[in-house]
């Protein structure tokens, strides 16, 4: 919610809301909710389950996903449970994104070390994955000790829905090919940063079924292409601007498990003398363009590996009527060539 927006909570979720329903009629194949906590004006959206109960309904054929849940603020049973009623409202498209969370006043809230994230995220997704089993469920952890749980409802999607993870460090996604897990890389690490990630993430994977890779990237693409260029300007600028706001905390500070931040800071220099749509598209974190320049943009991602390109679509600081504007020309111009191109 930029302050040049000027526009209501309850007018961001309706304008959100009737845009996934554009997409879904459009054919976009999913659409991905975050799960932040206390960062006013750059995510209002706390519970992501809520919203997607409300698109299950109104949506017929997106994948709806989580991305992601930050495990370490949340029971496990809870979270089960949750992507359980989720999956049955939706006929089978939940799509599950777990991850650590990067905010430190998120978890002095919520009354968790920050340190211990990875083993609470360990040991709450062998909760999860042992939730969906037909026999009662028992574990015995450091965190959590269950004894003969059956937790209902169960997903409809077996074993279970997809599950992904936030992969910012190259060690989570040496643990997430590890695990089977598809990746949600991006949107405030630079594009050859998460290259050499893939390379290390595919050359880990051992699993039958093909990895899954997500790149996040602001995208406006329009027919005309200095309009796209002058409108994405400044609301990329806002949209990465407040990303690094909200992750500063942990780029500054050596907090222990997220060491790895630290690699970002050179990056974070260039940012702060401002997010110009120039470096953001050198950076690889933007895409802004005519149909033609984007295609181009994006079969970069592809050649590399990428399977999934989450669009955030005017970077949650255009109007809706931009937005949508943009949704029919990727949906007539961009997503026809992609799907004829060999290997789509």
């Amino acid at each position: 919610m930029p302050p040049q927006g000027a526009r209501s909570e309850a007018g961001v979720y309706a304008d959100s809301l009737a845009e996934i329903e554009l997409a879904d009629r459009l054919g976009f194949n999913g659409v991905w909710l975050v799960e932040h906590h206390l960062m006013k004006g750059y995510s209002h959206l706390s519970k992501p389950d809520l919203v997607l109960a409300a698109l299950a309904r109104r949506t017929a054929r997106l994948r709806l996903g989580l991305g992601v849940i930050p495990l370490p603020f949340h029971h496990p049973l809870h979270v089960a449970e949750r992507i359980g009623t989720l999956d049955l409202l939706s006929g089978g498209r939940l799509e599950v994104g777990i991850g650590r969370g990067f905010s430190p006043a998120e978890y002095t809230a919520f009354g968790v070390d920050m340190a211990g994230s990875r083993a609470l995220v360990d040991e709450s997704l062998q909760i999860l994955r042992a939730a969906a089993m037909d026999a009662p469920l028992a574990h015995e952890g450091r965190h959590y000790r269950l004894s003969g749980v059956e937790v209902v409802p169960r997903p409809l999607q077996r074993p279970y829905p997809p599950l992904w993870t936030a992969a910012v460090s190259p060690e989570t996604f040496d643990w997430a090919a590890a695990e089977g897990l598809g990746v949600l890389a991006g949107p405030f690490k630079p594009w050859f940063m998460i290259e050499a990630d893939i390379r290390r993430y595919r050359a880990a994977w051992r699993r039958t079924d093909p990895p899954r890779i997500s790149m996040t990237v602001g995208m406006l693409c329009l027919r005309d292409g200095r309009r796209a260029r002058a409108l994405a300007g400044p609301a990329m600028r806002w949209f990465y601007g407040e990303l690094l706001r909200v992750t500063a905390p942990v780029l500054e500070r050596l907090l222990p498990g997220y060491e790895h931040f630290r690699d970002l800071g050179r990056f974070r220099r260039l940012m702060r003398a401002g997010a110009r749509l120039s470096l953001l598209e050198l950076a690889g974190l933007a895409v802004v363009g005519t149909p033609a320049q984007c295609l181009a943009r994006i079969r970069r991602y592809r050649d590399a590996g990428v399977t999934h390109l989450s669009c955030a679509v005017g970077a949650g600081a255009l109007p809706t009527e931009v937005v949508r504007e943009s949704l029919e020309c990727i949906a007539s111009d961009v997503l026809p060539a992609l799907a004829d191109a060999p290997g789509a």
